[in-house]
């Protein structure tokens, strides 16, 4: 389970957490403008947007979890099981397969209008990468510097809806989501006021009681929920030091801590990894569960113009700055 966040102070950001009770050897990977990306349809793009983000490379190829590309946009695919469903191939449009659909949208697209116009065309098919990588069902976040949407493949085709809040965790569909917020408009950063008797004095015991009835659990809705209060209400300074620092506390309102969501055999569900990218810098910052020193890699210090991908492994041991 994941979940993906906008935050937007001086700069734009975009990030998610990957949550998940087991991980590949993803990198931080970054695609120069002149790699080949080959499509299952046939189609080829050699020169397109600079991408960077978070990827499991297999085979040459980046199979993208999150990622910003070099004009700003950012996308993210989070699990959607039960939901997800992968059409056919279909002949009066440009089918993708679900692991492509991240570099397809950010290797053309700069804006939230300009993806818009783009899945008019596209069918996400059922196509899988492998034998041994079935595709996974998903579905995906996409924000620009001024707005966000969410894209999920149904069984009644692909839906875009207008995502208000910048935030995605998983099932179920988005629209459920938005209107299961409608059940929390009685929260509040502020200390309640007395609406149960005018007869009865209360004594306000802790500070926070307007927040008394956040969902705190793991589960998706409840993360949603959490996640989009915290953001809603989050304020930081304009540096990008205090701006990248609240992204991860809000991150860190619903990440997940070992032990807490058991997935059987002895495994559990963690944080794998949470990032947040300067969406107009093209800075890319992570943090892995063992390690909450914050890392940083920066698409304009390489060769974007390249034909080779760029792959950085995650340092994943904590860094400890000692004192004395």
């Amino acid at each position: 389970m994941c979940t993906a966040a906008t935050y937007y102070s001086k700069d734009h950001y975009f990030g998610r957490n990957l949550d998940l009770e087991f991980s590949y050897k993803e990198t931080v990977t970054i695609t120069p403008q002149n790699y080949p990306f080959k499509f299952r349809n046939g189609k080829c793009l050699d020169n397109h947007h600079a991408i960077i983000g978070m990827a499991y490379v297999e085979s040459g190829y980046p199979l993208y979890y999150d990622a910003v590309n070099e004009k700003g946009l950012g996308m993210a695919g989070l699990n959607f099981p039960t939901n997800a469903y992968y059409h056919d191939l279909q002949e009066d449009k440009v089918n993708i397969a679900p692991f492509e659909f991240i570099p397809w949208i950010l290797s053309q697209c700069s804006t939230i209008d300009e993806v818009k116009k783009l899945l008019t065309e596209t069918n996400i098919a059922n196509i899988n990468f492998s034998d041994q990588l079935p595709a996974s069902p998903l579905h995906w976040i996409i924000a620009d510097k001024e707005t966000s949407i969410t894209v999920e493949s149904v069984k009644e085709g692909l839906k875009v809806y207008d995502n208000p809040v910048g935030i995605l965790t998983n099932n179920p569909t988005f629209d459920i989501h938005m209107f299961n917020l409608n059940n929390y408009t009685n929260l509040s950063n502020e200390q309640p006021v007395n609406t149960f008797s005018s007869k009865l004095n209360f004594d306000l015991y802790s500070r926070g009681m307007g927040t008394k009835d956040l969902p705190g659990g793991l589960d998706s809705l409840s993360r949603f929920v959490k996640a989009t209060y915290t953001k809603m209400n989050s304020l930081s300074g304009p540096s990008e030091s205090e701006s990248i620092s609240q992204f991860f506390h809000i991150l860190g309102s619903v990440d997940q801590q070992r032990g807490l969501v058991h997935m059987g055999e002895g495994k559990y569900e963690i944080t794998i990894y949470s990032s947040c990218c300067n969406m107009d810098k093209g800075i890319y910052y992570y943090t892995t569960y063992e390690n909450s020193q914050i890392t940083a890699v920066n698409l304009h210090n390489e060769n974007i113009k390249g034909k080779e991908l760029i792959n950085y492994d995650l340092i994943k041991g904590q860094q400890i700055n000692y004192q004395n």
